[in-house]
């Protein structure tokens, strides 16, 4: 029987289970393009309910063992004495969340001999170094798609808050008490005209473009990969070889590529600077893309007039991280991907993997970041490796 090591946020700090805003959520059973949401065999929770916290146990606790396994369920990650370090060694099974990332480095894996399969509760798995799974024939798996249409939801939602003013301007009605119109429209401006971007056309890009069009915007994408003429017509958008042409020819940039070694550290002083002065940049991608203090210094100087994401690094950032306070700022903790809409999925579909694993059937394509030591499935199309570590 295998042991599972899951690592996930904590409670809320109220108390679980939380009262509900709603009594059900839309039940959704494809994707756009046609790929069916996951099909485990059962599920042992209610969609819509809080199940990605360590009380709500992605909804895996019984299904697990019933069949004779043990699980450990913790939000204990960091430090030598962590309940990921002790319990990892003699595990078999991790289960993680980008949004509480429980990072298997290098030396992690190395002291982890029994491990062979690695799930990310939703979309991401560079929260494993991917060349030291290949080199210890680690199988990585996520559930592609599960929550792509949250975050671009979420990306579009501070796409307009950036744009418009809107928190300063909230919070001067709240937190301020004041009336304050000159100070909140002296920053406030259309989206209607502006040019904006999308870093990375996959499907969480394309997601976002095919949102935007309806605002009157003018529309572009870079992307390794050149959309088919259909779909660029479809959008009315606008290829760019390369980032730097993208950078310089948008007022809003939003990105979504995957981090590899290609683009980490991606935007820096100098990208940063190609951009228009005033220009906006919103990341719910991976927040090593971007040089976290070069950001900071653009936002000092005018040169950006806003940064907003959903992603930090490392998560959780420490109490004195400079986005925190940083001006003109729209930071969200990592939850753009975690809605109770995209729990329900996420959860299912780590179900349905763990289903297939435990069978010895086969993992959908779509789900595979590595297997058979090389990169497999999605993951071929998403990710570079360098070799162990690098």
């Amino acid at each position: 029987m295998a042991k599972i090591l899951t690592v996930l946020y904590p409670d809320p700090v109220d108390g679980y289970p939380p009262s509900y805003a709603r009594d059900t959520i839309p039940a959704i059973s494809s994707y756009p393009g046609g790929q069916s949401t996951p099909t485990p065999q059962s599920l042992d929770f209610t969609p819509g309910e809080l199940v990605g916290c360590v009380s709500g146990q992605l909804g895996l606790r019984r299904f697990l063992e019933e069949r004779g396994h043990s699980v450990i369920f913790t939000s204990d990650k960091e430090g030598p004495d962590s309940t990921l370090e002790r319990e990892l060694p003699d595990s078999d099974v991790v289960i993680s969340q980008p949004f509480w990332p429980a990072y298997l480095t290098p030396e992690r894996i190395a002291k982890a001999p029994k491990l062979k399969l690695a799930i990310t509760a939703g979309i991401g798995s560079d929260h494993v170094d991917l060349p030291s799974a290949i080199a210890h024939d680690i199988t990585v798996a996520e559930v592609t798609f599960s929550n792509s249409i949250s975050v671009s939801e979420h990306a579009v939602m501070q796409i307009l808050a950036l744009v418009h003013n809107y928190l300063p301007a909230h919070e001067w009605v709240t937190t301020r008490k004041g009336w304050n119109v000159a100070d909140s429209v002296s920053r406030n401006y259309d989206l209607e005209g502006m040019d904006v971007g999308v870093l990375g056309a996959g499907r969480i890009g394309q997601a976002v473009l095919r949102r935007l069009k309806p605002f009157d915007v003018s529309l572009h994408y870079s992307d390794v990969q050149r959309l088919p003429a259909e779909i660029e017509n479809e959008f009315g958008a606008t290829w760019h070889p390369d980032v730097r042409s993208l950078a310089g020819s948008v007022d809003v940039l939003s990105i979504h590529a995957p981090l590899h070694p290609k683009t980490v550290n991606l935007f820096n002083d100098d990208l940063i600077g190609a951009m228009k002065r005033g220009s906006y940049i919103v990341n719910t991608a991976r927040a090593l893309i971007v040089n976290r203090d070069a950001v900071v210094r653009a936002l000092e100087s005018g040169r950006l007039a806003g940064y907003a994401g959903d992603v930090w690094y490392p998560e959780p950032p420490e109490p004195e991280h400079p986005w925190r306070t940083m001006p003109h700022e729209g930071m969200t903790p990592h939850v753009a991907g975690s809605t109770l809409s995209a729990q329900a999925r996420y959860a299912a579909g780590v179900r349905e993997i763990l289903e297939c694993w435990f069978d010895s059937r086969p993992i959908r394509q779509e789900y595979l970041i590595v297997e058979g030591g090389k990169l497999a499935g999605t993951g071929a199309r998403s990710y570079t490796v360098q070799g162990p570590g690098g």
